[in-house]
């Protein structure tokens, strides 16, 4: 056929013939300098990248079923967020997340009528209660498909304490893993994310977060009855690198598992980034999410939530639930986001940042747990004070306008007026109490901007 010698005629050209032409059309400024720049990782990101990069990246292919459409609710009360999760599954969510305050909540009621065999159902519980999961496992028929996502270690890191106590809580997760449940333990990493931690500590800190479960089980002998574990990730601005953050995330779990030897999936569930949210201009937060959402699908998560555009100052309202719900939508049936597995396979600059994302990270995680582990550097304030300066290096940058928010640090719209907006306080609530450790605190880039725009107003 005539196509089949279309390619003949060009002629294959090796990276170094690229680097050459790159080196004369700079007229003699440095290279390195010029076109090379490092990420807030410490990864110098070159201006193109060929197929010789991956000559040492081992490219890992995972077949992921097609995402879900994510919905989060408030349950505080179960009647009203049973009705809201049937609305949601008639306007396309496929999946439902839970925020369950306190367990004399009816599980019957907020989950009545809704099919457990076609809608994922997660419940994010503020608490951790062995009683209210054998009512549900009693009580709910299908119960075994729930993600339950217990995270006693993840409460501790949050708000600085134990649900009851360490002994206890550890106690709990060893007799829970027992049962007949089958998505018990979750990895919240998104509150790394949303403090201000780059992507490798994010990732290493994950990981050694999962380690102290699969630790805790091991010695409880009951690791072997580990049937999943769900990782909650937030997923940043940084488009490219947030797809190359999953992938390297299903690969870390997988050397870890392999280094334990066993077979368990690893389930991520995403949604967008709070630390590059906004008050001002916000509805630039609608185009921030949604490419967040796009990072969060190529990089295979299994259900993607969305964060409504003003879910930073606004108290939840049915227009921001449907807009966030629509551009999931969007994205997987007018877009085809769905129509291919594993996109970004292959991808010689996705796979070059996957690979090199995961070494650094497993390097730091090697570090802390010849250090005694994640536990241990939580108690002895070292992952906070990581973070912190993490949060600290953005900080600058963001006040330097070197990482720029649209409507916020540049082209600020001076007539954009907020004080009579806010339903909800929108900055780091001081709230002192006494706590086991320090906890770590999420803060967004803006918020000492905004509150001297707001009290200028």
């Amino acid at each position: 056929m005539k196509g089949d010698t279309l390619f003949e005629d060009f002629k294959t050209i090796s990276e170094k013939e690229w680097k050459q032409k790159i080196q004369y059309d700079l007229k003699g400024k440095d290279y390195n300098e010029e076109v090379v720049w490092d990420s807030p990782e410490g990864i110098k990101v070159k201006p193109f990248y060929h197929a010789d990069d991956l000559e040492h990246v081992k490219v890992k292919s995972t077949q992921i079923s097609s995402w879900k459409i994510g919905q989060s609710i408030y349950a505080g009360n179960a009647i009203m967020a049973n009705e809201k999760a049937l609305k949601s599954i008639q306007k396309g969510a496929e999946a439902l997340r839970f925020l369950i305050p306190e367990e004399s909540i009816d599980i019957a009621v907020v989950l009545n009528n809704i099919d457990l065999s076609t809608v994922e159902v997660y419940l994010n519980m503020q608490f951790l209660s062995k009683e209210f999961m054998s009512k549900t496992l009693s009580k709910i028929p299908q119960s075994k498909n729930l993600h339950f996502q217990a995270d006693p270690i993840g409460n501790l890191a949050r708000s600085g304490n134990w649900y009851s106590s360490m002994s206890s809580d550890i106690g709990l997760v060893n007799d829970l893993v027992s049962t007949e449940i089958e998505n018990l333990l979750s990895i919240d990493v998104s509150l790394y994310e949303n403090a201000g931690a780059d992507m490798v500590q994010q990732l290493a800190y994950a990981l050694s977060h999962a380690n102290e479960y699969l630790n805790i089980l091991q010695e409880g002998i009951t690791l072997s009855k580990l049937k999943s574990i769900d990782f909650k990730v937030a997923v940043g601005g940084n488009y490219f690198f947030e797809i190359a953050k999953l992938k390297a995330l299903r690969n870390l779990w997988d050397v870890l598992a392999n280094a334990y030897e066993i077979s368990i999936p690893c389930h991520i569930t995403t949604e967008p980034s709070k630390r590059n949210k906004t008050i001002y201009d916000y509805n630039v937060n609608m185009l921030r999410t949604t490419t967040e959402c796009m990072s969060a699908v190529l990089g295979g998560s299994n259900t993607v939530f969305n964060l409504n555009y003003n879910a930073v100052y606004k108290k939840d309202n049915d227009f921001a639930d449907r807009i966030a719900l629509n551009q999931l939508i969007l994205l997987k049936e007018e877009s085809y986001f769905d129509k291919v597995e594993n996109p970004a396979e292959g991808n010689y600059y996705i796979e070059t940042i996957t690979s090199q994302l995961a070494e650094k990270a497993l390097i730091l995680f090697k570090a802390i747990e010849k250090d005694g582990g994640f536990l241990k550097q939580l108690k002895n304030h070292t992952i906070q004070n990581r973070i912190a300066d993490g949060a600290r290096k953005q900080q600058e940058r963001f006040n330097e306008k070197k990482t720029v928010l649209v409507g916020t640090n540049a082209y600020q719209n001076e007539n954009d007026k907020m004080d009579h907006e806010l339903e909800l306080y929108p900055f780091v609530k001081k709230n002192p109490r006494k706590t086991l450790i320090t906890p770590i605190i999420e803060k967004r880039l803006a918020e000492e901007l905004e509150q001297n725009r707001l009290s200028h107003e």
